[in-house]
């Protein structure tokens, strides 16, 4: 049986390098505020904006991402950034989405350090004319986040949107530093990626300055990494 497509799609663009609890917050309460039929996770392959050491394998990342929403009905995954060998920008990815979704309204979720650099992107301008785009406000809001939403729709024509997520000050380069340091991670990502990372000893030898980069949706994004 052919399976429906959904009517609003949102699309959460990371490294994932791990993917953690912040990301699967900000996923359902996006889903929740915007009523979205499904939330669809890009891992990323190639960036524009990060060395290929500082990340972990594309499969892995993956895999990750897989056990983590496993659980959840809305949420879904994509490989289609992790296994292109070209390097990935955000506005192309949103034009392949539409031909693989052609009935499908478009969301795209960005943390609120992403559009502070959104001007660096790769064609913003391409980027907000394909898809309503979500800015993941945490823990109650920042100063003068409304004003550069209202700059970035003058600047751009976008449709864009504050996303209300509850707090979570934690970040993946935070939870590499201590794995590699022995500490518990638990709380921080779902118990199966901690087993996960655990039992493929991920992180041990990592470079724990090395940032993340960031996230659409969580100062992780790259541009496609960020655009």
């Amino acid at each position: 049986m052919r399976q429906r497509q959904p009517e609003k799609l949102g699309v959460m663009g990371g490294t994932f390098d791990p993917i953690h609890d912040g990301h699967l917050l900000i996923a359902q309460s996006a889903a929740e505020e915007f009523r979205l039929d499904q939330v669809l996770f890009l891992p990323t392959g190639k960036s524009p904006h990060k060395r290929e050491s500082q990340v972990t394998d594309s499969r892995i990342r993956c895999e990750m991402v897989k056990i983590a929403i496993q659980d959840n009905p809305t949420f879904a995954m994509s490989v289609l950034e992790a296994q292109n060998e070209t390097i990935n920008y955000t506005y192309l990815t949103l034009h392949r989405l539409h031909q693989m979704y052609p009935n499908a309204s478009i969301y795209f979720i960005m943390g609120e350090d992403s559009l502070d650099d959104f001007q660096n992107w790769r064609n913003p301008k391409e980027i907000c004319r394909l898809s309503s785009i979500l800015v993941a406000v945490r823990g109650g809001g920042k100063d003068g986040i409304g004003a550069k939403i209202e700059k970035a729709k003058e600047t751009y024509g976008a449709r864009m949107h504050m996303l209300h997520a509850p707090g979570f000050s934690i970040s993946s380069r935070e939870i590499r530093a201590r794995v590699q340091m022995g500490k518990s991670i638990k709380y921080m990502v779902p118990k199966e990626v901690e087993s996960y990372i655990k039992n493929h000893s991920l992180y041990m030898g990592w470079d724990c300055d090395d940032d993340d980069g960031k996230n659409k949706a969580d100062s992780e994004k790259t541009e496609k990494g960020t655009g």
